[in-house]
């Protein structure tokens, strides 16, 4: 597959996992003309942490460098690290450890978490102290070469612990401004929760909000999605590109952003092959 040029962030998107990653993965990355992709390394509804297998991860890795399609793993959904219930913080935890480990094994650049919530609004200072006191540990034994842990805000619904991105400068004290610690935007999200990306100069406003609060470096990932709803609305309906209220603009606009440079798109949208590679082809056309 053509390699994109050093000033231009890579384009993909997530993909199913049944019949193996080296199969499916990869063939749906070809059929689609990916050139990064996003997986789950486990059930993304439930607790359970399968063991590895490593000459299916070698056979993988192998692939996947011989097609130059560079990888991020999703980690399960139920993770919320400000969770005021015991069990959900250990499991989330856990999880987060486990995913992180899988991304190392698969040869992953990186690891998206949701940002969580604090459930109780009596519980949101606790939600930071538990995040700080659980997290620290398992950032400071990641191996260099492992993938950076990114954390992904949400649509700012409830006690969202990030309703808005300047609620991000509280997640990065709590980790201490980790290195190992990025930023994956999800465009329908950050629309949902407020910031108006449809609008001209709307998406520049936003990133340039990003880069304020976290730093060019910290930006490392896009999920690229359309919203089925209004800003603000506090609801995370993907929608394809195009069909929503965001609109291609903003994606054009993203794609002129300098700090996009870093940091590839992956399609969250509705449909598998058909409808992402003609996706794929069009935030490639929308790059340039």
């Amino acid at each position: 597959m053509p390699k994109p040029t050093k000033s231009l962030p890579r384009i993909g998107a997530h993909t199913p996992t049944s019949g193996g990653m080296a199969k499916r993965s990869l063939g749906y990355a070809e059929t689609i003309k990916a050139e990064v992709i996003q997986v789950f390394a486990s059930n993304p509804r439930g607790w359970a942490m399968p063991e590895p297998n490593p000459a299916a991860d070698e056979d993988f890795k192998i692939k996947a460098a011989a097609m130059d399609v560079t990888t991020y793993v999703h980690a399960p959904f139920l993770i919320n690290l400000g969770s005021p219930t015991e069990g959900t913080y250990k499991n989330s935890l856990a999880s987060t450890a486990y995913s992180l480990k899988r991304g190392k094994e698969i040869g992953a650049l990186g690891v998206v978490i949701h940002t969580g919530s604090a459930v109780d609004e009596g519980h949101v200072a606790n939600a930071w102290k538990q995040i700080h006191e659980g997290m620290m540990p398992i950032l400071n034994a990641l191996p260099e070469d492992g993938p950076s842990l990114l954390l992904e805000p949400t649509a700012g619904q409830g006690q969202s612990l990030v309703k808005k991105l300047d609620d991000l400068e509280n997640y990065l004290k709590a980790l201490e401004y980790h290195p190992k610690v990025g930023i994956c935007l999800d465009t329908c999200h950050v629309f949902a929760a407020g910031h108006d990306i449809a609008k001209k100069g709307g998406m520049t406003e936003t990133l340039d909000l990003l880069v304020q609060i976290a730093g060019a470096e910290r930006f490392q990932l896009v999920h690229a999605n359309d919203s089925m709803d209004v800003c603000g609305a506090l609801k995370d309906r993907h929608q394809n590109l195009g069909d929503g209220y965001i609109g291609l603009d903003a994606f054009k606009e993203m794609l002129q952003h300098p700090a996009i440079a870093n940091a590839p798109l992956i399609l969250e949208t509705p449909g598998e092959e058909p409808e992402h590679g003609k996706e794929v082809a069009l935030l490639k056309k929308l790059r340039g």
